[in-house]
């Protein structure tokens, strides 16, 4: 193997890190109540988060490593008896591939240039403002977030351009100018996006696997269910956060009449919709609309839905299979999953969750469960500070601080609900804790200082909207 390679996929002196940390887990005397694989379980488990946020290999790649040995130790077997989990039932797990559908779904609203059309037209008609160039990119966010599982693709591959554009055109470069307008708008876009890979279940791909976990506690996740939860307070936020944003890092320029233009003249340069966007606006319709009812009135589970509309699609010309076989992103994204899914199943399974949740409930105990529900969330929300991958974050946490909140006794539908969202809301708070804040701020509008600071300021407000508003609108769903 040629030393660039090996150097690419193997790094020594990072893979100690995970070695020692999962090792030293391994040597420590087994609770008394846990059996000797459901304690070397959690051993690998850490060590592979470790892994992934250390930055080892591929994220896939050492999903691989971590699903070999699960299998080498007999922790998963492939035939899994009663009791057991197997080592490959995260591949059989079917929100797996729902977030995998919607992946090469989300690459045609790409290809044929229909996420930028709709970006371009709410900019033309929202952007005489600054302000209102935010809620441009906020609404058009919203209407591709359904069908776009990826908040780097949203706001990094289909926002971001055109908001350089946008900055360009008002003299807004990075440096002495990046205050004009890029340094807000970048911010902005940011958390506008966490804001909506919070009120859709199928916009980020590490949603589904909280749907998963939530399900091991007797808590049944329906896209029609987490969208009417996150609803409201979704609505709130889009419109109160960027407004805040606006009034304590206002950009130079407020009055923006020529973006509207701009954006009137990118969209006649794009002529009108094409046959191929017409047919993937249809067929966004369709999967809403199947997201929605589909499961109840017509028997039709998500994943079928997602399949279908990609079948749709092939079928019409607008995707082909070498474009499905060639969206290494989704593959891969299935593969990690199912292999993340799988490990956090088996810490389930053999207890070791349960026990997790004893000790720090414990640890916690004599408050009331509204104390340590609120506890759990803000300790959930600025642990992000410590991950550079949201889906790094949900797999090391989301389970045991569920199973925590429900030992103090919280309802477990709210309990997975806000974790949940709070799982996404937090995915601003640095410029590499997800979504698209490695391109924003790579493009050099903003200082480490000054994103970190306004984007801790900004979550602030949003946690106070989705603990009063979205406490009280799950109130008046029945969740506690």
């Amino acid at each position: 193997m040629p030393e660039t390679t090996a150097k690419l996929y193997f790094n020594w002196k990072k893979l100690l890190i995970p070695l020692v940390v999962g090792g030293a887990i391994a040597l420590i005397p087994i609770p008394g109540d846990l059996e000797p694989r459901a304690w070397y379980m959690l051993a690998l488990f850490v060590a592979t988060i470790v892994a992934i946020i250390a930055k080892v290999m591929p994220m896939g790649a050492v999903c691989l490593v971590a699903l070999t040995l699960s299998g080498l130790l007999g922790l998963t077997p492939i035939k899994a008896e009663q009791g057991d989990v197997g080592m490959l039932s995260g591949f059989a797990n079917s929100t797996i591939w729902l977030i995998g559908i919607a992946m090469f779904l989300s690459r045609a609203v790409i290809k044929t240039g229909l996420g930028r059309r709709i970006a371009l037209f709410f900019v033309s008609v929202f952007g005489k403002k600054m302000i209102g160039v935010a809620y441009g990119f906020a609404l058009a966010d919203v209407v591709i977030g359904p069908g776009v599982p990826s908040a780097s693709a949203r706001g990094g591959g289909i926002m971001y351009p055109i908001m350089q554009s946008v900055a360009s055109a008002y003299g807004s470069e990075a440096g002495p100018t990046a205050r004009k307008a890029g340094a807000f708008l970048a911010i902005a876009i940011s958390q506008i996006d966490a804001i909506v890979c919070a009120m859709f279940l199928t916009a980020m791909a590490g949603n589904p696997i909280m749907q998963s976990m939530a399900a091991d506690y007797g808590v049944h996740i329906t896209w029609t269910s987490w969208f009417v939860g996150a609803v409201v307070p979704g609505i709130v936020a889009l419109i109160a956060i960027p407004f805040f944003l606006y009034k304590v890092y206002p950009p130079e320029i407020k009055d923006s009449p020529e973006i509207a233009q701009f954006a009137k003249k990118e969209l006649k340069e794009m002529g009108p919709m094409s046959r191929a966007e017409a047919i993937l606006a249809a067929d966004f319709v369709l999967l809403l609309f199947l997201w929605v009812v589909g499961d109840m009135v017509f028997g039709i589970n998500a994943t079928v839905s997602a399949f279908i509309g990609l079948v749709i699609l092939m079928l019409a010309s607008i995707m082909t299979w070498d474009d499905i076989i060639k969206e290494k992103g989704a593959w891969n994204t299935i593969f990690w999953f199912a292999v993340l899914v799988m490990m956090a199943g088996a810490l389930n399974t053999y207890g070791v969750v349960d026990w997790i949740a004893s000790s720090i409930a414990g640890s916690i105990g004599g408050l009331s469960w509204q104390l340590g529900l609120f506890i759990l969330i803000l300790v959930f929300f600025y642990t992000r500070y410590l991950f550079a991958s949201a889906t790094a974050h949900i797999a090391a946490m989301y389970s045991a601080f569920l199973a925590t909140a429900i030992a103090l006794g919280a309802p477990p539908t709210l309990a997975a609900m806000a974790l949940a969202y709070t799982a996404l809301l937090n995915m601003g708070l640095t410029q590499y804790s997800g979504g698209p804040g490695p391109a924003l701020f790579g493009s050099g509008y903003n200082s480490t200082g000054q994103w970190w600071g306004y984007s801790f300021l900004c979550s602030i407000p949003s946690l106070v909207i989705w603990f009063v508003v979205g406490g009280l609108w799950f109130k008046v769903l029945g969740w506690w």
